[in-house]
């Protein structure tokens, strides 16, 4: 009997290697409650003192009929280089680097704190997939807190109780989703460990997706000094809230307007114009470049400003790149179109510059509009909830994966080392921005052009214009190789 090629075909059935999910937070939120909790043995010290842990501790837990890797972390706290707290820094940012999942744990009696802020910004930065943990939430202390963690901008919390093991059968769900095993495995998982039912589940999991799309959605303005923004917000919520002038600078902090537009319940958040870094100087200004920068990361929809008379100049480019990087849905505004007399000529030209100059998210939205005239403003709501159903969208695995054969036929993996690389079953762990997982023989070697072919193809093929993509990676096992084992 001949022996089989390590150049094997798609399989939607492989298996891939145990994946491995990486606790973190602040020291003393419970990261070593959950894990123990978890893994079933209590393996990890727990203590009220914080800083207890200090290495890296893995250990196993079984998922349902999946076997996983589970990574205790230090608490993440910043400290000086050199120091006992910078290394187990460093060893929470490896485990975080090593990670198939992230598990970011907050504790929602506390609420959010300036640490949760800064290392919530080193999740969103991972690409990682991550779920927010809310532990903590037993009783009506952690209520406040659990809402609080929305503001993160990681999604909806799981609340839980790690020390009780309340919705630890909730989070196992979530995980194993985000890890793209079995539906059909997770859901009698949850169900066992829940006490209910799978349509029961569905529908509890349905309601909680509607309850985040019933909320407000957050829609930051922001540009340059002068760009308009404050008039635009202005022209929104039909009244002078903010004010407005000739002087740039005008706006110090972000300041959020709840209004209603077309049935939908919007927070818009106006922002201090961001300048190059190397032009601010003063501290009033670099506190509000911060809270610019804040109101990017924790919004849903930004809505970039330019100035029709000097478009997509160097720092338009850099805050649409900073729009993408934190996985932001982007929409381009040309103001003070009325001044503009060659409009069609133009536009052309504007056009192309969008094509060229913001390629990492092609597609994306651009609407002309006059904030002071209040001309092009239901074009760009409108394109604002576009953008937003878009960056929610999800695609079913046997869709997912019907496109990558296609994909694959029409243009395959090279050829490493003289083995090609194989890839053979995707899927989409979350939205917002759509996040996909595929698995493959040898994803460390898997050239950045054809990554960027494949986000290319599913953007084209799924109707995902301007939005970020993410794309990950993960090695997974060989069909064949207890075929091997057996004939040798």
């Amino acid at each position: 009997m001949s022996e089989p090629s390590d150049d094997f075909d798609f399989d939607p059935t492989a298996q891939p290697e145990r994946p491995t999910i990486a606790i973190i937070g602040r020291p003393n939120v419970g990261k070593s409650t959950l894990f123990n909790r978890l893994t079933g043995r209590p393996t990890a010290l727990v203590s009220d003192l914080p800083g207890l842990t200090r290495d890296r501790r893995e250990g196993e837990a079984d998922l349902g009929d999946h076997n996983v890797v589970l990574v205790d972390t230090a608490g993440l706290e910043e400290a000086a280089a050199g120091s006992i707290q910078a290394r187990m820094r460093e060893q929470s940012e490896q485990a975080i680097h090593d990670a198939d999942l992230i598990l970011f744990v907050i504790d929602a009696r506390d609420g959010i704190t300036p640490a949760d802020d800064v290392f919530a910004r080193i999740v969103r930065g991972a690409g990682k997939p991550s779920i927010l943990v809310a532990n903590k939430c037993e009783g009506r202390a952690g209520q406040d807190g659990f809402y609080e963690a929305y503001e993160l901008g990681l999604g909806a919390p799981i609340p839980i109780s790690a020390e009780h093991g309340e919705g630890i059968g909730e989070l196992v769900g979530d995980i194993m989703e985000a890890l793209g095993l079995k539906q059909e495995v997770r859901q009698r998982t949850r169900g066992r460990r829940r006490g209910v039912d799978a349509d029961e589940e569905r529908k509890v999991r349905e309601e909680a997706r509607q309850a985040v799309l019933d909320r407000p959605l957050r829609v930051a303005i922001v540009g340059r000094p002068n760009a308009g923004k404050s008039t635009l917000v202005n022209a929104l919520i039909g009244e002078d809230r903010m004010i407005t002038g000739p002087e740039p600078g005008l706006t110090r902090d972000s300041v959020s307007t709840d209004v209603t537009i077309d049935g939908r319940d919007i927070r818009l958040f106006d922002t201090a114009g961001l300048r190059k870094k190397a032009r601010i100087h003063e501290k009033a200004e670099k506190l509000s470049a911060s809270d610019t920068i804040r109101a990017i990361r924790f919004s849903e929809v930004v809505v970039l400003m330019i100035d029709a008379d000097c478009p997509f100049e160097h720092q338009d480019l850099t805050i649409a790149d900073m729009v993408e990087r934190e996985g932001r849905a982007l929409v381009i505004a040309v103001n003070k179109w009325d001044l503009v007399a060659d409009k069609q000529d133009r536009l052309k030209l504007l056009r192309e510059a969008v094509k060229e100059r913001l390629s990492q998210v092609p597609g994306v939205k651009m609407v002309t509009i006059s904030a002071i005239a209040e001309k092009g403003l239901e074009g760009l709501m409108r394109a604002v909830f576009e953008t937003y159903e878009t960056w929610n969208r999800r695609v079913s695995t046997p869709e997912l994966n019907g496109w990558l054969q296609e994909a694959v036929a029409r243009h395959a993996p090279p050829a490493v080392g003289g083995r090609r690389i194989k890839i053979r079953y995707i899927t989409q762990p979350s939205a917002r921005p759509p996040t996909f997982i595929a698995f493959c023989s040898r994803p460390e070697q898997l050239p950045r052009s054809y990554i960027k072919y494949l986000t290319n193809s599913l953007r084209e093929a799924f109707g995902l214009p301007g939005v970020p993509i993410r794309l990950n990676l993960r090695k997974g096992e060989n069909p064949f190789a207890s075929s091997k084992r057996r004939n040798r």
